[in-house]
């Protein structure tokens, strides 16, 4: 609280030539990986409309329980500080895969009142990846298509262009429906993740993406290169994005034809001692175990809570360890511009702001009120509370 009011000072007395000039020194020196941000969890999912929401709170409440959740749209994060988004992305190359969930003909059978329609312009239809929580029960999506998520954040990011670096971390899904008369999605292949990074290429050139291939620079693999410190400095990075893959076992299909990641958009999920480590996944992970990787000069994405649980009686414990933490990324359901509709629960910095110098791996040197000069309070977080 003291170096933040500290903070508050320093910026009221600085006038906006002056603010604009350190800022522009700072990003010279100050590293990707030397910062830390809010991020959002399934940033995509609308949650369920009403009907569906009486449908599997009668057949599975401790299922509905755990989905309980949704967001406003990618641009509403955005603009309420939010600067990590994940997006769920399921293979559809011939289109109409998913154009017909089994939850419509369900809570029709049921006798439960029609729902507005899921893909009122019929996105489902097209050919294409498509942005979906769970096939068959939980398919609606702020943008339905992969391409119009992408539009929307690089729409948000031209707009912001001093944004520091957005993290999109991408969940390539598959498996059986686990609803009566639904969809099966077999495994993710080469072809569909080269499918994937076409239309990522397709919406960000790669001016506009920080990318493995320049991580790795001159490097033998892309872990000798992070544990060097070779990540981008602000300065190389502000405005852009940088997409990273959420399900470690995808990376060996990813790396298939790509050794070192060479040529590919996404960053692995990977073990800190292979080849292709840069971005590790630490979930549940401890704030001692967290800094540990971060110390090697990884980047890191955790959780402060998961199913609602935390959520419903503002239980701060897990978040409060995580914002201790080193993580590069704190992924929550609850960003400061979207509480807690039961208990006010909600994830953020202590002053409300989109970015913060890592706990751990920033220098002492780095000053808060230059990683995003300008950039607007989101207000406060709910009050600790660890029962």
């Amino acid at each position: 609280m003291k170096r933040f009011a500290i903070a508050l000072m320093a910026v009221a007395a600085m006038s906006p030539a002056q603010s604009r000039q350190d800022a522009a020194k700072q990003d010279k020196t100050l590293k990707l990986n030397q910062i830390q941000v809010i991020g959002s969890h399934n940033s995509y999912n609308l949650g369920f409309a009403p009907s569906e929401a009486a449908y599997l709170k009668s057949v599975k409440p401790k299922s509905y329980a755990s989905l309980e959740y949704a967001h406003k749209s990618l641009a509403s994060q955005l603009d309420g500080g939010v600067r990590q988004l994940e997006i769920d992305v399921f293979p559809d190359p011939q289109g109409g895969r998913f154009a017909h969930p089994s939850i419509i003909k369900l809570t029709k059978d049921k006798g439960l009142p029609e729902d507005p329609y899921f893909d009122p312009k019929h996105e489902m239809e097209k050919p294409g990846i498509k942005v979906i929580h769970v096939q068959d029960l939980n398919q609606r999506s702020s943008c339905p298509l992969f391409k119009e998520c992408l539009k929307q954040v690089r729409d948000w990011s031209k707009a912001h262009p001093n944004h520091v670096p957005l993290f999109l971390l991408i969940e390539n899904k598959s498996g059986k429906s686990n609803m009566p008369g639904g969809v099966d999605v077999p495994a993710w292949t080469a072809t569909e993740f080269d499918a994937l990074d076409k239309e990522i290429r397709s919406v960000f050139s790669d001016k506009e993406m920080i990318l493995p291939d320049q991580v790795r620079g001159s490097y033998k693999t892309l872990r000798e290169a992070v544990m060097a410190g070779n990540w981008p400095t602000l300065a190389e990075s502000r405005g852009k994005v940088i997409f990273l893959m959420d399900q470690r076992n995808a990376s060996p299909v990813y790396l298939v034809g790509h050794p070192n990641l060479k040529g590919r958009v996404l960053f692995t999920h990977a073990i800190p001692t292979e080849d292709d480590a840069a971005f590790v996944e630490m979930n549940g992970g401890t704030q001692a175990e967290i800094d540990s990787v971060i110390k090697q000069g990884f980047i890191v994405r955790t959780r402060t809570d998961e199913g609602t649980v935390a959520a419903r009686d503002n239980n701060t414990t897990r978040r409060d360890e995580a914002l201790s933490s080193g993580a590069t990324m704190i992924s929550t359901d609850y960003p400061l511009s979207e509480p807690s509709v039961w208990s006010g629960y909600s994830v953020g910095f202590p002053d409300g702001m989109p970015v913060r110098c890592n706990p751990v791996s920033a220098p002492p040197t780095c000053k808060e009120e230059l990683l995003e000069p300008g950039a607007k309070s989101a207000g406060k977080p709910s009050a600790q509370h660890q029962p």
